[in-house]
């Protein structure tokens, strides 16, 4: 039986532990049992997401919890600036497009990083702002707090995508007065897909009750009254609660200090053995870009071929470029369960699949230079 691995920055692996309390036998969510797990979760995530506000849980995908943002916020005609610079930002225009804003779409190129000066120009008379913290599509990691701060003085709420960020890059919700921010279960907080995570502000939570489209599941006013007295407002996935239970406890126990620090050496650890083989990143060279790293294919190469080859022959599995970088870039995961064997163990893959390939790729520098600059980052 062939091992296979995983390299994407989503779904991420998942801990042992964490996938066996997602095999307990299941319990039922109004019972006492379910209720205490459920309350230390809902706990542990306000430390995660650093902030006093009542962390919302859905059962679905981070885009799930982008539509219950837009669903809560939005009357038909609201003015929303959207900032996009890849495929999530575009995928936010989408949303508030569904729902009937008025989306004034700041949009870049992608690979580019948002500037705040554009963002305080643009974001007069709107009625939120979204922003993607981490852009997994090309690897930028945004400045959230100075984007945010430009939005808020132009007298929009902030919107914030966290999905692959929080975890794994600092992100302050109260400190940095980010009024929502959404993220999911399966990329940082080490936990497999179907749990959406929503932070609110007192301000958003006006807005919402004050207007908004019509909704019913993602209803925040329902969840949260709900959640206050611990009884779902629906039928909890109670699996991944356990589970999400136990990663939380697992990133608390090593503290979330350590875990960016932990994330910022492995993304210089995989950047620099990429350009050790000769590869051109296409995600920014710098250690703010710890989630994702985005690798440009060599002249000549297909990079879905590449990662089909890295998939059908030796297992490993990592992620496509998307839209307008599709076989253009791949992209190597380093958020989560990770260490940096695991990142050795990526690029001496790609080094073997381009070689076979037929690309000029000298074999074995890439690991070598990965350990170098994990340890010189612990150094520095």
């Amino acid at each position: 039986m062939e091992k296979r691995y995983l390299f994407t920055p989503g779904p991420t692996p998942v801990p042992p532990e964490v996938l066996a309390a997602t095999a307990a036998p299941i319990v039922h969510h109004r019972g006492p049992d379910f209720r205490v797990v459920y309350e230390r979760c809902l706990t542990r995530l306000r430390e995660v997401f650093r902030t006093e506000n009542e962390v919302l849980m859905f059962v679905a995908t981070g885009t799930g919890g982008f539509e219950s943002a837009v669903a809560n916020l939005t009357s038909p005609g609201d003015r929303a600036l959207v900032v996009s610079a890849g495929s999530f930002g575009e995928r936010w225009a989408a949303v508030a497009n569904a729902y009937g804003a008025d989306a004034d779409h700041l949009r870049y190129a992608w690979g580019e990083t948002p500037s705040p000066d554009d963002v305080g120009e643009r974001a007069a008379g709107a009625k939120y702002v979204t922003l993607v913290h981490s852009e997994t599509s090309t690897g930028v990691v945004a400045d959230v707090e100075a984007l945010a701060s430009a939005a808020h003085e132009a007298g929009a709420l902030v919107v914030v995508d966290a999905v692959s960020s929080l975890g794994a890059v600092p992100l302050e919700t109260d400190a940095w007065k980010l009024d929502v921010v959404v993220t999911g279960s399966q990329k940082a907080l080490m936990t497999p897909p179907g749990l959406a995570l929503v932070s609110a502000s007192e301000a958003a939570y006006e807005a919402a009750a004050a207007g908004g489209a019509p909704r019913f599941y993602f209803d925040w006013a329902r969840t949260r009254k709900a959640q206050e007295a611990l009884n779902a407002a629906f039928t909890p996935a109670v699996s991944l609660v356990a589970g999400l239970d136990v990663a939380l406890g697992m990133v608390l126990e090593d503290g979330l200090d350590a875990m960016f620090e932990r994330h910022a050496r492995l993304g210089r650890a995989c950047r620099e053995g990429a350009k050790a083989m000769g590869l051109e990143l296409f995600s920014p060279d710098n250690d703010r870009s710890a989630v994702v790293t985005a690798i440009r294919a060599p002249a000549g190469v297909d990079s879905d071929e590449l990662l089909l080859l890295l998939r059908d022959r030796h297992g490993v599995t990592l992620a496509p470029g998307q839209g307008e970088l599709k076989g253009k870039v791949f992209r190597i995961g380093h958020i989560g369960w990770f260490d940096v064997f695991d990142i050795a163990s990526a690029l001496s893959a790609v080094e073997l699949a381009l070689t076979e390939l037929g690309a000029p790729i000298e074999r074995g520098v890439a690991a070598a230079r990965a350990f170098e600059a994990y340890d010189e980052f612990a150094a520095a």
